[in-house]
């Protein structure tokens, strides 16, 4: 989804924002109130595993690249309610959205 709809969704206190993003871009910026889950860790089956299935998560990367297999991910593990913003935080940005620290 488009960055409208997803700041729309997030707005919502009942969503979970999801950042798959390494530890290190995470710190350097994340939409706020994000947690961090990197895709890339070996271990993130595992952890997207513990959330709750009947949840309502919003999910981000950079560019769109590693949202599409978490999204897959947690999807796989009976996850349902999952918003993936197509542009990560580069279009999140572009189109003056504030990153925090």
């Amino acid at each position: 989804m488009g960055v409208p709809e997803f700041a729309e969704v997030i707005a919502s206190p009942d969503v979970t924002i999801v950042d798959v993003r390494t530890p290190e871009e995470f710190a350097e910026g994340h939409i706020a109130g994000a947690v961090n889950i990197p895709v890339e860790l070996p271990d993130f089956i595992d952890r997207v595993s513990e959330l709750d299935t009947a949840g309502t998560y919003a999910v981000y990367c950079r560019s769109g690249n590693r949202s599409q297999p978490a999204v897959a991910g947690m999807a796989s593990v009976g996850i349902n309610g999952i918003f993936e913003l197509e542009s990560g935080t580069t279009g999140w940005t572009s189109e003056g959205q504030q990153l925090v620290q």
